[in-house]
């Protein structure tokens, strides 16, 4: 069986399974492992809030059957985590239609506003102009490090994850590393130079900082958002 044959039987299978149990729930072995779930498919005020305000303010951020919806059009606003984090692992199940952009950032830091690193989540074939907006890139400094072995699922659900620990930070898609790179390193603040980024003093470096779901206009689904700090 040849590599990405393996890896598109390997997503699917892990796909399925998800369908198949409930969402917005821990198994025995994640909660061993110290994950704890961001969103609850009822409750989004617990663990999140807009940028700027102490609650979610956005009309746009509605749920529904358990998954939280960015609706197309409506003023919905950027909402971050209430609280900070340095070292760990970030998870979420997400899902575009055509066309569509959004965005996970990471890092930020609120007295700068919606700044931080950005695992890109996005229409690849309509919005492909440049290897650093695909989904899954480092937004407007890395670019993926691999070929994907199957497509961006439009219309459906793909899985991310973001690792964070110590200098050094991973983005999966799918199942599969597509990302790894050092913070404050050579190669990202050369990325960093050369991006708009560029004015944000100590952009690239390590931060503690909030995890940011982004308002980009178009609709976006979320499910499955949880975290496990790193020691």
């Amino acid at each position: 069986m040849n590599l990405m044959r393996y890896f598109f039987l390997a997503t699917t299978i892990f796909t399925l399974g998800l369908q198949a149990g409930e969402i917005n729930t821990l198994s025995k072995a994640e909660k061993a492992a110290g994950w704890q779930l961001l969103f609850d498919g009822k409750n989004l005020n617990t663990h999140w809030r807009n940028i700027g305000q102490k609650e979610i303010t956005g009309k746009g951020w509605v749920i529904r059957d358990g998954v939280l919806i960015k609706e197309e059009g409506k003023a919905a606003g950027n909402i971050l985590t209430r609280r900070t984090w340095t070292d760990y692992e970030f998870a979420w199940e997400w899902k575009i239609g055509t066309k569509g952009n959004n965005g996970v950032k990471y890092m930020v830091l609120e007295k700068r506003g919606a700044i931080g690193h950005e695992y890109q989540m996005i229409d690849d074939k309509f919005w492909a102009k440049s290897p650093l907006s695909l989904t899954g890139v480092f937004y407007a400094v890395l670019p993926r490090e691999v070929k994907l072995a199957e497509p961006v699922r439009i219309d459906q659900w793909n899985q991310s994850r973001i690792k964070v620990s110590g200098q050094k930070v991973e983005h999966f898609l799918n199942g599969e590393k597509i990302l790894t790179y050092t913070l404050g390193s050579e190669r990202v603040m050369a990325g960093v130079a050369k991006s708009k980024f560029k004015r944000f003093e100590g952009f690239g470096k390590k931060v503690t900082g909030h995890i940011l779901l982004t308002d980009h206009k178009d609709r976006c689904e979320f499910r499955n958002l949880k975290i496990r700090e790193l020691k």
